[in-house]
């Protein structure tokens, strides 16, 4: 087991393994104050922190964002898709519909 900064599934982390992926990522941000934001700078205060995937899988932040195509981020919904498609190429996101496939379901 790695040595993380914080404990990964306390209040900094998946709040008792209630937040995944880009949920834990999104929470260090602000969305008034810290746009735009480099990649860089965004790694460079959180990239030795953890990232719960799953209830068995733990990652760095560093790890997600050597997946990263873009050095900055105009606003949080330009960090979500672009840490998202990151996330999606480098197997870290647990859902990857096909397409066509619809995640309804019917009754």
């Amino acid at each position: 087991m790695t040595d993380w900064p914080h404990d990964p599934d306390g209040d900094e982390g998946s709040e008792g393994m209630r937040k995944y992926g880009m949920a834990i990522l999104a929470k260090r941000l602000d969305e008034d104050e810290d746009f735009p934001l480099t990649a860089a700078a965004f790694v460079e205060e959180h990239g030795d922190e953890p990232v719960r995937l799953n209830h068995k899988r733990i990652v760095s932040v560093a790890d997600v964002f050597e997946h990263v195509d873009k050095g900055e981020f105009d606003d949080i919904v330009d960090f979500h898709k672009t840490v998202g498609r990151a996330m999606r190429s480098g197997n870290f996101w647990e859902y990857q519909p096909k397409a066509g496939e619809s995640n309804v379901k019917h009754a």
